[in-house]
This record gives structure tokens, C-alpha cells and sequence, in this order.
């Protein structure tokens, strides 16, 4: 007999324990560490106009699915209206059986909105009408989401040079949000201090310099004039540094070549990869020693091709949905990286490391390799899980990719240590997503209790889906 369609005491749930373990789970706090909302509108505490507005707007997963259902895209990225914006992703729901989006979606209807009903075509109206209504209210402002949904902390993504004015404002209590429980985090982002060979590079370290107030004409002046804006943020709160790359840069040469590469970025001539890949090896260098001196979490990401259509890049713009998994080789150059990071931070080693890739190949690579790298040089540096693998991360964060990554982290290093989900998300609805990981991770962990493969000690098997939950996070980023 079928179950309930996302029945909510069984959904994703295949075994007594696992429906027991969820329980214990699903109360915990959420520490969405790493995500793309806008500190703006968190300050202004934004209330979503619509159902569109909410589901539609900067949604590069949605948009992606609404192209391959051949949707126009004057319906996705154009001017149509939102009601036929919201049309359109309905009739698309109705067709993505087995993805994420599909369950996702429907999370947010009952969560949010008490809507249990799917979301096609016929009922779309009806549900069109209930939500936005429901949109209007004080409990699905920002500040509302983030007490209904029990939020924790939420790591925002900002780039160096950013003012950090509004994370100030929510800080102290004058943005028009007031006073939260939820801590809004700001990120130290440099992407853009590192990528000398992007065409605007020169013109961005203008901006590091005015914002730094350090006149920059080397590269050691770049670290300096980024340890200062680093400094500042961990004024407000900061706690955790990311980066985004396509692939694990590595080269070393000597710091004159560097110099050299450097003045000719400045200059608007051509850098090549080579000349690139050491740059950006000695900054990611010395920007980990920073880190690991003031006890910021590291988070490097990697294995994403940017931009694949040159068209639609010109037409839509970047993150519109153009990006793809890279498969280029990971292994030799991340180890390398992270053993020269070791070196060279000679009074502390390694940051604590968070490592993502895109590319589920790399899970077994970066697993051993991290396990090189645990412990720390005094128990000031040491802590479990201090190298991590990183929580399947955008086209992975479903089922199957969760699963993987996970069976991979207990196979080779320490679940029980995880730190556990994040959304990497532009969207304020998008936090059931943690519901669907402590789903996942409480069917996984209770699969192997119920199959004797641990013992049916309910008490550390709580605690274990617990931690991983909420508690190791606010214990790895606090």
C-alpha cells in the first residue's frame, strides 16, 4: 500500500528508528552557515510580495527546470508578469518526479503555508490565493521565517569591500528588523581579490585599496589590505572565510614571479594560468594563516564551470543557471595546497576547513586527504572533525547525493563529527531544505542501527543525529 504523498511523521522515513531519530532531530535549531541572502533585506525585514516573488526570484535551480520543460524565457528572467511566472513554474512541478525541487517545493507549502495539497496546474490558483494572503502577515516577514523556523544563525556571503552596514544596523538593533535571536553572520568572501586573471581585477583592487586605506602595489600589500578588511569583519561577528573556485589552484614559483604576474594584471595585460594559479596559491596561503591565527573557519569550494553559454551570459547575466560540474583532477593539488598551508602557518597549522566539491568523484580524494590533516599543533588547534567534507552541495544536495557524501564521511572519516546542511541559498522559503537533510541523515543513520550495524542505543544514536543537526556546528563556527 503507498504511503501518504510527504506524509509528515514518514516521509523519507523507511524504518521505526529512523521515525524515532527524526524526532529527536527535527527540534534542533537551524545553523545555516553558508547561504546567499541578501543582509538588506534581512535588515528591512522584507516581506515577500507573492508566491513568485518568493519561489521565482534569483532561483537558478528553478530556472534551470523551467527551461528544460521548455518554458520560454521571458517567463523565467523576462518581464512577464508574476501570476504567469508562477503558472509556469507550477505546470513545471507537475513533471519533475525524483528531483529535489518537487519535494522542496512541497515542503514549503505545508510548512509555510499549512498547503498540503501538490502544486499543479488545476490546484495552482487556489494555492496562488492562500499563500500570498499568508505572504502578508507578520509571521512570514524575515524575522518571522526565522522564529517559525527556529533559526539559529544565518552565514551570509559578503565580499570584502563591503560596508557591512546593515549586519552593523541588525547588530545593534537600528535596522528596522529590530531586535532577533537569529545571529546574522557576515562572510569573508576575497573571490574577487584572488582572480587576476578576471577582466575587471585591477578595477577591484582599486576598491580593496580605498576600503583598506592600504596603497596596494604588490601582492603582500593585497594580504595586508585583506587582513585589515578581515579584521573588521570579525568586528561584527565574522567567523567563517569562502571561497569559490573552479578547481584547486596550485603552482609555486617565487615571489618575484608573483610580483611580476601581479604588476602586469594591474596593467591590463593577460596573466596565464600558470602565472594565475600561483597567485592564487600563495594568497589562499597567506589568507589561511590569517585565518588560522583569529579562528576562522576556512570553507574552499571547487569543481564548478562558470558560465558555460556565452549567449545567455550576455542576455541573463551570472548565476542565472549557466554554471556545470568540473571534472578536472582534484587530488594532487588540493593535497599539496593544504601541506604548504601546514607549512607555512608555522604557530598554528591548518584553520579549521570545511572542503566542498561539486564533483561526487572527488568525495573519496578529499576523505583521505583530510584525514592527513586532523589534529592541530597544540589542543588550542585541535578539535574533532577539524577538517571537513563539506555537505553536498548545490547539483548534489538531493537524496542521492546526500547520501553519498555522507556514506563516504562515515566510511572513511567521522559522521558523528559532520557539521551538517546548509542551504546556499538566495531564498527566504528555503529552509525546510534542512528538514530534508535531517530526513535523509536520520533514515541513513537508523537503516544502520535497524540493520545491526551499530548498536540500538537510542540514546547515543540521539545524540549522534542530533549534533550533526546543530550542535557540532554551533560548537565548530562558535
Amino acid at each position: 500500500m503507498a504511503k501518504v504523498f510527504m506524509d509528515s511523521e514518514s516521509f523519507l522515513l523507511e524504518t521505526q528508528t529512523a521515525v524515532n531519530l527524526y524526532k529527536a532531530a527535527k527540534e534542533e535549531p537551524v545553523y545555516d552557515y553558508h547561504c546567499h541572502l541578501n543582509p538588506s533585506e534581512i535588515a528591512q525585514n522584507r516581506q515577500m510580495p507573492n508566491l513568485a516573488d518568493a519561489w521565482l526570484s534569483g532561483d537558478h535551480y528553478k530556472w534551470r527546470m523551467m527551461r528544460a520543460m521548455g518554458i520560454d524565457e521571458k517567463y523565467i528572467t523576462g518581464g512577464a508578469p508574476d501570476y504567469e511566472k508562477y503558472l509556469s513554474w507550477a505546470r513545471t512541478v507537475e513533471s519533475l518526479i525524483g528531483n529535489p525541487l518537487y519535494h522542496w517545493t512541497h515542503l514549503e507549502l505545508q510548512r509555510y503555508f499549512d498547503i498540503t495539497q501538490p502544486l499543479t496546474e488545476k490546484s495552482a490558483p487556489e494555492i496562488w490565493e492562500k499563500a500570498n494572503a499568508l505572504l502578508q502577515t507578520p509571521q512570514l516577514s524575515v524575522k518571522g521565517i526565522f522564529e517559525k523556523m527556529n533559526i539559529h544563525a544565518v552565514g551570509t556571503t559578503d565580499d570584502p569591500v563591503d560596508t557591512l552596514e546593515h549586519h552593523r544596523a541588525i547588530a545593534d538593533g537600528s535596522a528596522p528588523i529590530g531586535k532577533i535571536d537569529t545571529k546574522i553572520i557576515p562572510s569573508f568572501r576575497p573571490d574577487k581579490a584572488l582572480d587576476i586573471n578576471a577582466f575587471d581585477f585591477a578595477k577591484y583592487i582599486e576598491s580593496l585599496s580605498a576600503a583598506s586605506g592600504i596603497n596596494i602595489k604588490t601582492p603582500d600589500d593585497v594580504i595586508a589590505a585583506l587582513e585589515i578588511r578581515l579584521d573588521y569583519f570579525i568586528s561584527l561577528g565574522c567567523s567563517l572565510s569562502d571561497h569559490g573556485l573552479e578547481y584547486v589552484p596550485f603552482y609555486e614559483t617565487s615571489v618575484k614571479n608573483v610580483e611580476k604576474s601581479f604588476r602586469k594584471a594591474m596593467t591590463g595585460k593577460s596573466v596565464s594560468i600558470v602565472e594565475a594559479d600561483a597567485y592564487k596559491t600563495m594568497m589562499l596561503v597567506s589568507l589561511a594563516c590569517l585565518y588560522a591565527k583569529r579562528g576562522i573557519v576556512m570553507q574552499l569550494h571547487f569543481a564548478c564551470i562558470r558560465n558555460i553559454n556565452t549567449k545567455m551570459l550576455f542576455n541573463t547575466g551570472i548565476n542565472t543557471g549557466f554554471d556545470a560540474v568540473n571534472d578536472r583532477i582534484t587530488a594532487g593539488s588540493l593535497a599539496a595546497l593544504l601541506d604548504l598551508m601546514e607549512l607555512e602557518c608555522n604557530d598554528t597549522g591548518l584553520p579549521k576547513t570545511i572542503l566542498y566539491s561539486l564533483n561526487p568523484k572527488d568525495y573519496y580524494p578529499i576523505a583521505t586527504i583530510m584525514g592527513g590533516f586532523q589534529g592541530g599543533r597544540s589542543e588550542q588547534a585541535s578539535c574533532a572533525g577539524k577538517i571537513q567534507l563539506g555537505s553536498a552541495w548545490w547539483f548534489c544536495d538531493h537524496k542521492d547525493g546526500m547520501e553519498e557524501q555522507m556514506r563516504v564521511l562515515a566510511s572513511l572519516g567521522m559522521l558523528s563529527s559532520f557539521v551538517g546542511m546548509l542551504t546556499d541559498s538566495r531564498s527566504f522559503l528555503s529552509y525546510p531544505r534542512h528538514e530534508y537533510f535531517r530526513r535523509i541523515m536520520c533514515n541513513l543513520i537508523g537503516g544502520w542501527a535497524e540493520n545491526g550495524e551499530y548498536p540500538a542505543d537510542m540514546q547515543k544514536l540521539e545524540k549522534i543525529v542530533r549534533d550533526i543537526s546543530f550542535g557540532n556546528a554551533k560548537k565548530y563556527f562558535e
